[in-house]
């Protein structure tokens, strides 16, 4: 039987399609995420994570991060941590494999029916491997890695460290195609994954039928720890989210409203407690965006 919340999504995508088709999205169509470099937010990223004792793990390549204020009305701000480092994400680029199936539906060549629509929920929502390697099979194993590192997306560069990849199903076959940079079977950087929400944010990803399509996808996780966890303790917040976990590794993402303010926040660690930091940071993060006498006005 197919859940209320799919009905929601299917019903969603109907309505937008009944509008005119908008042209192409274009990344160019807001400012490069490169030169949103931010000194003040940069500041007070690092002190965040002095402050909550992984700077260690920064140091040594165990923690990479990356926050982006995307707040409408204001210029974008970045600040990261070994942000355009490639490390292994588990689950994380499942949402790489999301934006393929949306992009293939632009073409018209991937049709949004009940069965897909669950597929991509459950991969999403409740990081479904057997529905991630069935939607994988309904793109192309190489026509996603083509998508990814198309001049549209731009979302696996070698020479800027990396990106997004998916190089094998989520199952038990073998990797089909590692990645260039650090032969990684499921790999993302900090950055990339930042960029692909930052557009997401603009209505610069897909045109805007898909864009809201993918946003509904990721909305109302159902997984509850790491950042979700940890932005339990701010009230008000709506979070789009896909996380990642295999073993030590670790990695969250999101695109996070509150209020007028928002901001895309991406981890990957590699480490047992790796889950925990990223929890534990998700607050104080969450703070460096929305002041916290803002929040509390906003809660009454």
């Amino acid at each position: 039987m197919t859940s209320p919340r799919i009905y929601r999504q299917l019903l969603v995508l109907a309505l937008a399609i009944a509008l005119p088709l908008a042209g192409r999205a274009e990344s160019a169509t807001v400012p490069d995420l490169r030169a949103a470099q931010d000194p003040g937010l940069q500041a007070r990223l690092e002190a965040v994570v002095r402050d909550a004792g992984v700077e260690p793990a920064v140091k040594d390549g165990r923690l990479a991060l990356a926050l982006v204020d995307v707040t409408p009305g204001k210029p974008p701000r970045l600040a990261m941590l070994n942000g355009h480092e490639m490390v292994y994400a588990a689950s994380l680029p499942k949402i790489a494999i999301l934006l393929g199936a949306l992009v293939e539906a632009e073409r018209g060549r991937f049709a949004l029916d009940t069965e897909r629509v669950a597929a991509m929920t459950n991969m999403i929502r409740f990081s479904s491997n057997e529905d991630a390697t069935r939607v994988l099979k309904w793109v192309g194993e190489g026509r996603l890695l083509d998508i990814l590192q198309s001049e549209r997306f731009r979302l696996y560069d070698p020479a800027g460290g990396g990106g997004l990849w998916v190089g094998k199903g989520y199952g038990k076959d073998e990797p089909y195609q590692r990645d260039p940079v650090r032969n990684l079977s499921h790999g993302a950087t900090a950055y990339q994954v930042a960029r692909l929400y930052y557009l997401l944010a603009n209505n610069a990803l897909l045109t805007p039928r898909f864009n809201e399509f993918m946003k509904s996808t990721l909305s109302n996780p159902g997984i509850h720890h790491k950042f979700v966890k940890g932005l339990e303790s701010r009230p008000g917040t709506t979070i789009y989210r896909k996380s990642g976990t295999w073993r030590d590794f670790h990695a969250d993402s999101a695109l996070v409203e509150h209020g007028d303010h928002r901001y895309v926040i991406v981890g990957l660690a590699r480490h047992a407690d790796g889950g925990e930091w990223l929890a534990k940071l998700a607050a104080p993060l969450h703070d460096l965006i929305v002041p916290p006498l803002h929040a509390a006005q906003l809660a009454r």
